[in-house]
Order: C-alpha cells, then sequence, then structure tokens
C-alpha cells in the first residue's frame, strides 16, 4: 500500500518565475559539464537531476497543497528555456516531467495524495497514446501494454499512460490516462536516436497491472475543461486547457535552444575569419550580419508567439473561462510556429558559424540536433497544427485530431 501524509504542506509564497530562472541559471556550469556524460549514457545524469530536484524545479507544475510552486504555463516556458540554454536533452526531461505533474494534478485528490501525498518530489513520465489492452473488473481495469517515448522515464516514480477504456463485454467505450507506479512496469531500452539522446524516452511494459478507477482519468472530456480535481475553484492553474497546455510546453526547451546557438555564433564572431576570404572576421562580413540578423528575429518571433500562447492559457484559466475551438487551435499553431522559427535560426547560424559547427566539440552540433528531434513532436508539427487553425478560423468541420 502506498504511504499518505495525512496532512498535506501547502506552500502560498511560491519562488517568481525570475528567481526560478536564477536558480536554473546558478546551475548551468553543471548542466553543461553533464551534457556529454547524458548523451553518451542516453540518460541524464544523476547528479543535474538530483540538483534540479534540490533547487525544487521539479516542482513548478505541483499543487502547493504538497509543497509544490503551482506556477504557470508561462513559468514552465522559462524555466524549461533556461534549462535548455546549458542542455537540451536536460530541459525535455525537465519540461515533460513537470508536465506529466500537472496531469496529474488534475485527478481526483484520492490519487494525487497517492502521488505528491506520498512523495512531495514525485516526478511523472508520460505518454497519451492508448496503446494498451485493458479488461474491465470491479473497482478499475487490469492494463497490459508498452508506450514508446515516455522521456524522463529513468528518473519517473509515476507514469500517466494512455489506455483504452472497455466496458464488462471488453468493448472500447472511450479513451483514457491511467496513473500507474513506476515500480509496476518495466521498461525497455530503446531510445537510439540522434538527438535529444538523453532525454531516455523508453518504453514502459505494463503486465496485467491493477489500475482503480479514480486513478483514471476519461481523455474527451478532458480536452473540453472537465478535470476530477475537487480543487479547480482555488487552483487556477489547473483549469488551464488541456491541449494547450501539453502542446506548448514543447517548445519552451526550443526557446533556450534558439537562444544558445545565437549566443554562441555571436561570442565566436570578432575572433573568427572567413576561410578562402579576405574577411579576418565574421564581424566584418554584411553578409554575416544579415544572417545573425535574421536568426535573432526568428528567435524573437518565437518567443513573441510563445509568450502570447502562454498568455492567453493563463488568463483564461485565471478568470475561470475554458477556451474555445478557436482559440485552442491558434495555440497549437503558434507552437508549431515556435519550432518552425527556431529550427530555421539554428539552420542560419550553422551556416554563418561555417563548417566547424558540425565538430563533436562544438555545442552547436548538440544544439542543432536536439532542436530538430524535438521539433518533429506530433503534437508540435506545423503542418498539422497550421491545417487546425486554418480549419477554425473558415469554419471547416473537418476533423484531423483531438487534440485541440
Amino acid at each position: 500500500m502506498t504511504a499518505v501524509h495525512s496532512t498535506p504542506v501547502r506552500t502560498d509564497e511560491a519562488p517568481s518565475a525570475a528567481e526560478l530562472v536564477a536558480r536554473v541559471r546558478e546551475l548551468h556550469p553543471l548542466l553543461k559539464r553533464n551534457a556529454a556524460a547524458g548523451e553518451q549514457d542516453r540518460r541524464v545524469v544523476e547528479e543535474s537531476i538530483q540538483a534540479l530536484t534540490d533547487a525544487g524545479l521539479f516542482k513548478i507544475a505541483t499543487p502547493k497543497r504538497y509543497g509544490g510552486y503551482e506556477t504557470s504555463l508561462r513559468t514552465m516556458l522559462d524555466v524549461s528555456a533556461a534549462v535548455a540554454e546549458a542542455d537540451g536533452g536536460t530541459a525535455w526531461v525537465l519540461t515533460l516531467t513537470n508536465v506529466c505533474n500537472w496531469l496529474a494534478s488534475l485527478f481526483p485528490q484520492q490519487a494525487q495524495d497517492e502521488i505528491f501525498g506520498a512523495d512531495p518530489d514525485a516526478k511523472v513520465s508520460g505518454v497519451l497514446a492508448p496503446t494498451a489492452t485493458t479488461q474491465k473488473v470491479d473497482g478499475g481495469w487490469r492494463v497490459t501494454g508498452k508506450w514508446y517515448y515516455n522521456s524522463g522515464s529513468w528518473h519517473a516514480t509515476w507514469a500517466g499512460l494512455g489506455i483504452p477504456i472497455t466496458d464488462e463485454t471488453g468493448a472500447v467505450v472511450n479513451q483514457g490516462l491511467a496513473l500507474i507506479p513506476r515500480t509496476d512496469l518495466g521498461l525497455e531500452d530503446t531510445w537510439f536516436v540522434a538527438g535529444m539522446k538523453s532525454s531516455g524516452s523508453n518504453c514502459l511494459v505494463a503486465e496485467d497491472v491493477f489500475v482503480p478507477e479514480h486513478r483514471v482519468m476519461l481523455v474527451p472530456p478532458a480536452i473540453t475543461g472537465t478535470y476530477a480535481s475537487e480543487h479547480l475553484d482555488t487552483e487556477s492553474f489547473y483549469r488551464s486547457a488541456l491541449v494547450p497546455v501539453l502542446a506548448l510546453v514543447l517548445v519552451g526547451p526550443q526557446l533556450g535552444l534558439g537562444r544558445a546557438a545565437l549566443d554562441y555564433v555571436i561570442s565566436k564572431a570578432a575572433k573568427k575569419p572567413i576561410s578562402y576570404t579576405f574577411f579576418t572576421a565574421q564581424t566584418e562580413s554584411v553578409g554575416f550580419q544579415l544572417q545573425i540578423a535574421e536568426a535573432a528575429r526568428l528567435i524573437d518571433s518565437a518567443h513573441l508567439h510563445a509568450y502570447r500562447a502562454a498568455a492567453d492559457v493563463d488568463e483564461a484559466a485565471a478568470r475561470g473561462i475554458y477556451p474555445d475551438f478557436a482559440a485552442r487551435a491558434r495555440v497549437r499553431s503558434d507552437t508549431g510556429y515556435v519550432a518552425e522559427c527556431i529550427t530555421k535560426a539554428i539552420d542560419i547560424l550553422l551556416s554563418a558559424h561555417g563548417a566547424g559547427s558540425f565538430a563533436d566539440v562544438n555545442p552547436l552540433q548538440r544544439i542543432w540536433r536536439d532542436s530538430a528531434t524535438a521539433a518533429r513532436h506530433a503534437v508540435v508539427s506545423p503542418q498539422v497544427s497550421y491545417e487546425v487553425y486554418g480549419k477554425a478560423l473558415l469554419g471547416v468541420d473537418d476533423t484531423i485530431t483531438p487534440l485541440v
């Protein structure tokens, strides 16, 4: 049986976003030093995970009732971006863990108690796709399945996993998200990739695991704002729109990766000649100057769209208003545009910096690989997101995804 604190600790005075970002920046030397080892081991170095835990950076989406910070979507973006300035893979693990902690906070308090009441530093990983089979039994479901790809799987203590909801006859009647202790799950080491290598996005495996009803959330109602938490009247963060949160957080690391790439190229420009030309420094070249300006403009545009989308979500939650379909579709569009802007900016910066960008010792090549991999997440896909938004603007009733 899971131990639960009888009296959760509430922390009304959470650190500001600026303070949390400052904590991240203090950890930059450590995170940068461990980045290469994280890639080699295909998991974030435990020293980095512990440092982030000690700094409270895995608590930004945990309710204050359990000692968490219960912040905002904008804060989640800023913290993830700040970590990504040091290492993309670490930022991805932090981002996905925090948003899955937010997801767990939408469940009934009984489930929250089992997770955060038992461990205020609990870390949840997750996959929404219902790649499992279930059997309805008294009080819940028995679940068997495999879920790719669980970012931060090595460090998670719980997992939120998509399941089909079946009735007593075995018929699928809905889609759900099940919270399962990590100790009840196996892990297949499957994450062999070109970018985000250290994210440890492996396969979690369930073999006939019992999941009680209070640890299952129905996904379709949640998409339109029906959550089971008993605290929505007093905890506005957990009134935030489901899919906009799940989508937008994924480009938080992109913002930091773009900034890191731009800063690095600029820092080297004054002393780096352009080979086979008469330029003794890149800064002398008008062509180089134009490339820097274009990359910076794209990165600025990404920030502006990300922050507008976060403000839309945060302000609606604060007012107790669930955004309509068109507003949610615009957040998906903004999410895709952020990824598109950052990947274009990094490509420009790689060309501007030159072939040395791809040396193993050059941080640009890892920034490039991490950004390019993360930008291909299915919920980020610009083409799908733009089509969703275009249909919403035109009133075309032709749904291509429920995740809006």
